[in-house]
């Protein structure tokens, strides 16, 4: 089985929101909501991502940033936003998705996804990821 569409059963039948796979190996899942899973698996095995594939629930421009610096090959996502469209279409990416919208909206669907607006003053990896783990921090410390 190649290497995305194992991510993809992975992502339904075990009911992930994110699942990583290199030469049909799996190498991460989360069913962590939100900009975590993708975040962690950037921090944690940078290098061991480069040509992997990846199936995610919802893609934003931070994940999208996030999967490009990483070196992703192939990225199957259930909904994406227009901006991360944007920053993949200018990537070596294979890119496949079911649903596009302008942007992503935050878990009360009131807003704006807390980390679409951080990631919409950046592009760079590097930066973002600054800014990811400062609110990340953020909500553990009102937790």
């Amino acid at each position: 089985m190649r290497d995305l569409e194992l991510a993809k059963k992975l992502l339904e039948e075990k009911e992930l929101t994110l699942a990583i796979v290199k030469e049909e190996k799996i190498i991460f899942t989360s069913k962590d909501k939100g900009i975590k899973p993708i975040y962690t698996a950037v921090l944690e095995m940078e290098e061991e991502l480069k040509d992997a594939s990846v199936a995610d629930r919802v893609t934003g421009k931070a994940a999208a940033i996030l999967c490009k610096y990483a070196g992703i090959k192939k990225l199957y996502t259930k909904l994406i936003s227009q901006e991360a469209i944007k920053i993949l279409q200018n990537s070596n990416m294979e890119l496949i998705f079911e649903e596009s919208s302008p942007y992503i909206k935050n878990r009360e669907k009131t807003d704006m996804c807390p980390v679409e607006k951080l990631s919409l003053t950046t592009e760079s990896p590097k930066e973002l990821i600054q800014k990811i783990a400062s609110f990340l921090d953020s909500i553990k410390k009102r937790s």
